[in-house]
């Protein structure tokens, strides 16, 4: 399983908010601007809080085992796979939505003078802020489930 790079979720995020800002730009020319849900922050710290937890927990886990602490319950490596791919997942998907609410919120950023349009800019803005919350826990948990290095590559072959 590959690590996730920083480079592929900044890039999702820049292209999701350019072109957000560009639909955004678009559809408001044309009709009027759906509005910003009030759950997306919500939801997107809440996937946060998961992922939070979980690293915790398998962090400690993992710490108790190698403390060999008695009656410690080991951590599955299968579940360890699952918990990975479910925080890549996790923060694939919250690249491309902060993205598009990032875009969305600095288009609004023009209106702030309407009431409508400041608390929606403001969601938008928060819903950006529980996105990059997810990236964090989503590294985070990945850090903790990380296998150690084997240290077998870099000695040098026995004689």
């Amino acid at each position: 399983m590959k690590q996730l790079r920083l480079k592929v979720l900044a890039g999702l995020f820049v292209v999701a908010g350019v072109l957000s800002w560009g639909g955004a730009r678009l559809w408001d020319s044309v009709g009027t601007l759906p509005s910003v849900p009030i759950a997306a922050p919500i939801v997107l710290t809440a996937i946060a809080a998961v992922l939070t937890a979980t690293a915790l927990s398998i962090r400690a886990r993992l710490k108790a085992q190698r403390d060999r602490r008695p009656g410690a319950k080991g951590v599955e490596p299968l579940m360890a796979a699952r918990a990975v791919v479910f925080g890549q997942a996790s923060a694939l998907v919250a690249a491309l939505v902060a993205g598009m609410y990032g875009g969305t919120s600095v288009y609004l950023l023009g209106f702030l003078d309407v009431p409508a349009r400041r608390d929606q800019a403001l969601y938008a803005a928060f819903s950006v802020l529980a996105g990059l919350a997810v990236i964090a826990a989503a590294l985070f948990l990945e850090r903790v489930c990380r296998l150690p290095e084997d240290d077998d590559d870099n000695r040098a072959p026995a004689a």
